[in-house]
């Protein structure tokens, strides 16, 4: 297979992240989805407005969302939304809580364990999606970068919790009763990308990895742990597998010995199963070319 471009800089600005965006030469069509997370209240590593307005307004993007499947804030709408404001999204660009009054079903074909996908309903309202991540280390998935994004992150309240569960409950208040193996868990996340990406088409998806604040906690962490390694910077793609790959093997081979506490949350969840079984399900390729714009 070919390898894959992902472009590469280690200037983390809001003049960067534009051009590594110009870099990707693919501009995005019709109404523009700009999935991020809003962020837990009470943690401070999500992809800030005053890094991320003017590539938002750029694209002419919504901030899209969906609700948890925890007991935080932003599991109920009325709550969620008053992050979004306190974080300085709506101020920054239009928002959208795609669940916030119903959710739609995406078929899963040929997956692991998942037969369908639970999405927030308003993701049938736009045309194209810039997935934009931040990229750190998460308590369940080992990482969370785009394919994470793409599959909890676009999956409802019921849709999150299928996903957790391997496919066993909707029902959010069993999740932690559920807990499928790691790697079905892992697997399924695969299975949520291939169902959002095979509805949108990946021509009409890109992807951008923010690798700063790299704590082993992610930003659906109210309290995450301090990072104990610098930045490293933002890698983009139109490959999401290759955009993921990327980012671990930064981690992995960062001369900086501030890594170890964020490489043992990966290899102890086995977090880049992920990548492996999305590249197994065809949605990109683990070889990949970096492009340094440096």
């Amino acid at each position: 297979m070919e390898k894959s471009k992902v472009y590469f800089t280690r200037e983390i600005t809001p003049e960067s992240l534009l051009n590594i965006y110009k870099a990707l030469d693919r501009e995005l069509q019709g109404k523009v989805g700009v999935k991020i997370s809003t962020g837990e209240p009470g943690g401070n590593n999500y992809l800030h407005p005053e890094l991320i307005g003017s590539l938002v307004n750029h694209v002419s993007g919504t901030i899209i969302e969906c609700c948890t499947a925890y007991n935080g804030r932003r599991m109920d709408p009325k709550e969620h939304w008053k992050a979004i404001q306190e974080h300085g999204f709506k101020d920054m660009a239009p928002c959208d809580i795609m669940d916030e009054f119903g959710e739609i079903e995406l078929p899963v074909e040929n997956g692991f364990h998942l037969d369908k996908d639970i999405v927030g309903e308003h993701l049938a309202d736009y045309d194209s999606i810039l997935v934009l991540s931040h990229f750190k280390g998460h308590a369940m998935g080992g990482f969370g970068g785009a394919l994470k994004n793409i599959s909890i992150g676009i999956g409802s309240t019921r849709g999150k919790t299928y996903i957790h569960t391997a496919g066993v409950t909707t029902k959010a208040s069993e999740l932690f009763q559920k807990l499928p193996p790691q790697d079905h868990f892992l697997e399924s996340m695969a299975d949520a990308c291939k169902a959002v990406i095979t509805y949108k088409g990946p021509e009409n998806m890109l992807y951008i990895n923010v690798a700063n604040r790299l704590s082993v906690d992610c930003d659906c962490d109210s309290h995450p742990a301090e990072p104990e390694m610098a930045d490293l910077g933002i890698f983009a793609s139109i490959d999401p597998v290759a955009v993921d790959q990327a980012c671990y093997d930064a981690i992995i081979n960062s001369p900086d010995s501030g890594k170890r506490a964020l490489i043992e949350r990966m290899e102890s969840r086995h977090g880049i199963h992920t990548v492996e079984a999305a590249a197994q399900l065809g949605l990109g390729s683990r070889e990949y070319e970096i492009v340094a714009l440096d």
